[in-house]
């Protein structure tokens, strides 16, 4: 039986916001790409492949999920409004439990902190505590349970800043 894995990554660096410039159009900045491009080579060289990313549709966000899909890391990338900033788990649990039923074995997430964390966490522990902090271009691997509702029932496996992971 393979178990499934859930890994939630923060958008790379970002352009600060301009005037009059909403915050989900902020791009990756050139800095961003490139730490992201290499965080993207690192997972391919550890053979880690995602059957989907799910992506805020942020800008950033977007370019990060496409950077990993050009990576050779899915061929599949779907933008999800519960991913946006302050995004709610609760409708999120219901695609992750859709996914999992769907026999997927490996998900990415594509998103922002501290929602990422504060998700993982109630993954883990059933709340969020507010300790969890990714970094942009950050990882979070958890082991999904085999059946059943996921919140307070997964395991950590990897929490990784992008410096560990650059090439």
């Amino acid at each position: 039986m393979t178990i499934a894995k859930l890994y939630l990554i923060r958008h790379g660096i970002a352009a600060d916001r301009l005037d009059g410039q909403k915050d989900e159009e902020r791009a990756l900045t050139e800095e961003g790409a490139s730490k992201t491009k290499q965080v993207a080579k690192k997972l391919r060289d550890l053979d880690i492949r995602f059957d989907l990313i799910l992506t805020s549709p942020l800008v950033r966000a977007r370019q990060t999920a496409e950077i990993l899909q050009s990576a050779g890391l899915s061929g599949k990338i779907e933008e999800s409004s519960d991913l946006a900033p302050d995004g709610e788990i609760s409708s999120w649990l219901e695609t992750l439990e859709r996914w999992c039923d769907g026999g997927g074995s490996s998900l990415a997430l594509v998103g922002h902190q501290p929602d990422l964390g504060n998700w993982a966490e109630i993954l883990v522990w059933g709340e969020a505590r507010q300790g969890l902090v990714l970094k942009k271009a950050g990882i979070i691997g958890l082991l999904l349970p085999d059946t059943g509702t996921a919140a307070g029932r997964c395991s950590m496996f990897w929490l990784s800043s992008p410096k560990l992971l650059a090439v």
